[in-house]
């Protein structure tokens, strides 16, 4: 059996962005509150039980959370321009060796409706 598990987290930051519509709102600096949620896939070990012990993924993900949280993301290395599809891969890209493998990213912004979703 295969088994998907995932974990969620939010962080709040502020950004620019280069756009064709609104554009004078999102040149500006301006924050959301963004929500994350990361899917794992594979099996459930025989001893433990678990796909993966969801404290050593909160550890890794609160890492990445560190990463986004409070900062300007135009200024966070690797994210430039902070695009909901951006910060997908850059939340799967700061995960590479994790096991059992990524299965999904999720970026959104519960106020605005609006969210992203990469799969892998």
């Amino acid at each position: 059996m295969r088994f998907t598990i995932s974990q969620r987290f939010f962080f709040d930051a502020a950004h620019t962005l280069k756009r064709e519509i609104e554009v004078e709102g999102s040149r500006r600096i301006h924050g959301h509150t963004y929500h994350a949620e990361v899917w794992l896939a594979g099996e459930r070990d025989p001893v433990t039980g678990m796909v993966i012990d969801l404290g050593l993924l909160r550890r890794r993900l609160e890492d990445v959370r560190e990463q986004l949280d409070h900062h300007l993301l135009d200024d966070v290395p690797g994210l430039h321009p902070p695009t909901l599809e951006n910060l997908c891969v850059f939340i799967a890209d700061a995960l590479p060796d994790l096991r059992p493998s990524l299965a999904r990213v999720r970026v959104w912004r519960e106020a605005l409706g609006d969210s992203c979703t990469v799969e892998f």
